[in-house]
C-alpha cells in the first residue's frame, strides 16, 4: 500500500473510532436514567465486549505467561476504572463535560514525568498542562461555586487518572522484540476488567427487566437492547479495533489529534440527542483543553523504553495509542 493510501486509511480508521467512542456516553446515559446502575451498565459493556472478544484472546493466549501484569494493569485501569468513574461522572454531568475532563489525561501524565520520574520535560509541554488545566477551569465553571456538581467532576477526573496510570504502564515494557500485541492486550483487558467489575458491580441484583424496556433518547424513546448493542460493538469493540489499527497507519502526533475530536463528537451528539447545551465559556474552555492536551501529548519526551501495549515507539506513541485505544470515553 502506498504512503498516501496507507495514511487515508488511517485517518478513515481514526476518525471511525472517534466517533465510536464519543457515542458511548450518549447511548450509556439514556439507560442509567432509565435505572440501571452506571456500574451495571459498564459491567454490561466490558463483559459483552470481552465475549466478543474471546477468539482474539484465545490467538494471543501465551501473553498470560509472558505479560501478566501488564494484562492485569490494563483490565483494572484502562478497561474498569476509566470506564466505571466516566459512567458514574456522567450520571451526575453532561456527558460533554466529563469527557473533556478527562481529556486532561495527556496533561496529567506530563506532572508524572517530571515529579515522579523526574525527568524534564519541554517548556511546550508545560506550557500545554496549564493551557489544559485553565481550560478545564472554564469547562466546570469554577466560579460557579458548588452549582456544579463536584462529585461528577471528581468522577470524571478519576477516569483521566485511571488513563495517566495506563500510559505509565505502557512506558515500563520490555524492549520491541518482546513487547505485547494490542489486540491481545486488549481483549485480555477486558477479560480482567469484566472478572473484576463482576465482583464490584454485583450484576446478580440488576434489574433484568430494564433490557427488554425502552430508555428516552433526548424525547425519543429507544430500545434499551438497541442502546446497549452500540455501546459493546460500536463504542467498544469496534472503537478499541479501529483506533489500534489507525495508530499504526499514521504517526503518533496525527493519531493523537484525530483522537481529540472524541471530544468534539461525544460533546455534539450529547447536545443534539439528549439536549445537553453548554455554555459559550464551557465551549471555549473545552477548546482550550484539548489544545492544551494535544501540546502536552506531542511534547512528551522520549522513554528510555518503546510501549509494551504496541511495539516500539516513544512515550508520545503511548499517549497516542492511550487516545485512540480507550478507555475513555
Amino acid at each position: 500500500m502506498h504512503a498516501s493510501q496507507r495514511r487515508s486509511a488511517g485517518l478513515g480508521l481514526a476518525l471511525a473510532s472517534a466517533f465510536a467512542f464519543g457515542g458511548s456516553g450518549v447511548a450509556a446515559k439514556p439507560l442509567i436514567e432509565a435505572g440501571l446502575d452506571p456500574l451495571h451498565v459498564v459491567w454490561l459493556r466490558v463483559t459483552g465486549a470481552a465475549l466478543v472478544m474471546l477468539p482474539v484472546a484465545w490467538r494471543h493466549r501465551a501473553l498470560v505467561r509472558r505479560k501478566p501484569a501488564l494484562l492485569a494493569g490494563f483490565g483494572l485501569l484502562a478497561v474498569a476504572g476509566v470506564q466505571a468513574c466516566y459512567f458514574a461522572a456522567i450520571s451526575r454531568i453532561p456527558v460533554g463535560v466529563a469527557l473533556l475532563i478527562e481529556y486532561l489525561a495527556p496533561a496529567l501524565v506530563l506532572l508524572w514525568v517530571r515529579f515522579v520520574q523526574r525527568r524534564p520535560v519541554t517548556r511546550a509541554a508545560a506550557v500545554g498542562v496549564v493551557l489544559a488545566v485553565g481550560g478545564l477551569a472554564c469547562v466546570v465553571e469554577v466560579w460557579a461555586g458548588v452549582g456544579f456538581d463536584p462529585v461528577g467532576v471528581l468522577l470524571a477526573l478519576a477516569a483521566a487518572c485511571c488513563q495517566v496510570g495506563y500510559f505509565v504502564l505502557s512506558d515500563q515494557g520490555g524492549d520491541a522484540d518482546d513487547a505485547a500485541d494490542p489486540l491481545g492486550v486488549i481483549a485480555y483487558g477486558l477479560l480482567v476488567g469484566a472478572v473484576v467489575l463482576t465482583v464490584v458491580a454485583r450484576p446478580w441484583g440488576m434489574d433484568w427487566s430494564l433490557l427488554g424496556g425502552s430508555a428516552d433518547l433526548g424525547g425519543t424513546q429507544v430500545a434499551a437492547g438497541l442502546l446497549l448493542g452500540w455501546i459493546v460493538l460500536i463504542a467498544t469493540v469496534l472503537a478499541y479495533v479501529t483506533g489500534v489499527i489507525s495508530v499504526r497507519k499514521l504517526s503518533p502526533q496525527v493519531a493523537g489529534v484525530v483522537a481529540c475530536l472524541e471530544a468534539v463528537i461525544a460533546t455534539v451528539l450529547a447536545w443534539v440527542l439528549l439536549r445537553e447545551h453548554l455554555s459559550a465559556p464551557q465551549i471555549l474552555g473545552g477548546a482550550v483543553v484539548l489544545i492544551g492536551a494535544f501540546i502536552a501529548q506531542s511534547s512528551t519526551p522520549k522513554a528510555p523504553s518503546g510501549p509494551v501495549a504496541g511495539g516500539p515507539g516513544d512515550e508520545a506513541a503511548g499517549t497516542a495509542r492511550l487516545s485512540a485505544d480507550r478507555t475513555t470515553t
